[in-house]
């Protein structure tokens, strides 16, 4: 028993080590200069200077080195669930802990209760590096968010694919590099592209009804409301906005700044009942310090409820925290997934924030998408291994 975990353990580090290091040249991946990891348009990831290396000093279009696919240097782009992992483990690139505490020493034991696991989609070549998902209420579709050749992808309640669209271009129906997702109650899909710094609205056909362009610097996360209204962040800009459309007509109403002033803000959700909005701040390293995460809470009327950065919740919690998605459930509790422990955990209500109790600990390995169904059932986004997990509720 004993060798047997000595070697899953084994095993777990080479992957780790895998992860975040360019399999061309063997050098450890950084957050700047040649070995900042860029995408290839086929998903696979190779440092700046490979890519460099590969097109030759005349930028000629290079071919990937694992699967021979070809394309030219400014069809990469940025792999930003890497750049988060290494923003998340900081300067000092200590190894990922597990929420089991392998990393901490303790012995691990059995998972605890919680939600099962009932379905996984996607995976390696389904999807490539997601980076957000959101449920429609009305008919039990999800809708991922993706770096393949057509962005969004779109999965029927027993998880079937039924819709792809979205590729990177020009044209009013395209996307360059989709951040996050969300679908309204009028049944529509709205994606934050980076790429374009615009927000862009779809019907489940993939038919393009609305692009909205109002001088954002970096759209990042969004959620809707039970008004079809759509809540985004923009993390280059620090601020909040609500955004008031008709879908349907493919009208823009209104675009209110509603808070300004934050700090890289990305994930953020709206809580169906109340309309409480909470917001992840990632917060710079400093010095030698690790990259931290703050969540935010604000009411509906945009006054502060609550705060907790990563060093008060270590004060708090058994382990570091750094929240990169976030959730409400049907009671209004907070729902964050967690990279260094690779979890799922409970935050509380509004009025109770913080408490700590694990939803999931077992079985993630870079969570950074999260959403409920209609049925109450918790999606999870795994961009550590391409996919969508789906928990039944308890």
């Amino acid at each position: 028993m004993a060798a047997r975990e000595a070697e899953a353990e084994a095993e777990e580090d080479e992957a780790e080590l895998n992860l975040l290091e360019c399999r061309v040249c063997f050098e450890r991946y950084g957050a700047g200069g040649q070995r900042r990891p860029r995408n290839l348009p086929c998903g696979h990831v190779l440092c700046r200077g490979c890519v460099g290396a590969l097109g030759g000093p005349e930028n000629r279009r290079l071919e990937c080195p694992f699967c021979r696919r070809a394309c030219g240097s400014a069809e990469t782009s940025d792999c930003l669930p890497l750049l988060q992992l290494l923003e998340a483990l900081g300067p000092a690139g200590g190894g990922l802990p597990s929420a089991r505490g392998r990393r901490g020493g303790g012995a691990g034991g059995p998972a605890p209760a919680g939600p099962a696991l009932r379905l996984a989609l996607g995976g390696w070549g389904a999807l490539v590096n997601p980076s957000g998902v959101a449920a429609c209420r009305r008919s039990g579709r999800l809708a991922v968010a993706h770096d393949g050749k057509k962005r969004i992808h779109v999965f029927g309640p027993g998880g079937s694919c039924l819709q792809r669209f979205g590729e990177r271009g020009e044209a009013g129906n395209d996307i360059k590099y989709p951040l996050d997702v969300t679908v309204t109650s009028d049944g529509h899909v709205v994606v934050a592209d980076g790429g374009d710094r615009a927000v862009k609205a779809f019907d489940f056909e993939g038919r393009g009804v609305l692009a909205v362009r109002e001088g954002f610097c970096l759209p990042w996360g969004l959620d809707a409301t039970p008004e079809s209204e759509v809540i985004l962040t923009d993390a280059e800009a620090g601020a909040l906005y609500r955004l008031t459309a008709d879908f349907t007509k493919g009208k823009l109403k209104k675009c209110q700044m509603i808070r300004s002033q934050l700090v890289s803000p990305r994930g953020v959700a709206v809580c169906q009942t109340s309309g409480a909005i909470v917001v992840i701040e990632h917060l710079k390293a400093q010095g030698p310090n690790d990259g931290s995460t703050r969540v935010k809470i604000f009411s509906a009327e945009m006054d502060l409820l609550g705060q907790m950065d990563s060093f008060g919740l270590n004060l708090v919690f058994p382990s570091k925290i750094y929240a990169t998605a976030v959730a409400f459930d049907k009671e209004g509790r907070v729902i964050v997934t967690d990279v260094c422990s690779q979890a799922v955990i409970c935050l509380g209500k509004p009025e109770e924030f913080p408490i700590f109790n694990p939803l999931i600990s077992h079985g993630l390995s870079y969570p950074v998408g999260l959403t409920y169904t209609a049925n109450n059932s918790l999606v999870v986004l795994d961009s550590g291994d391409h996919s969508i997990k789906i928990y039944s509720s308890t």
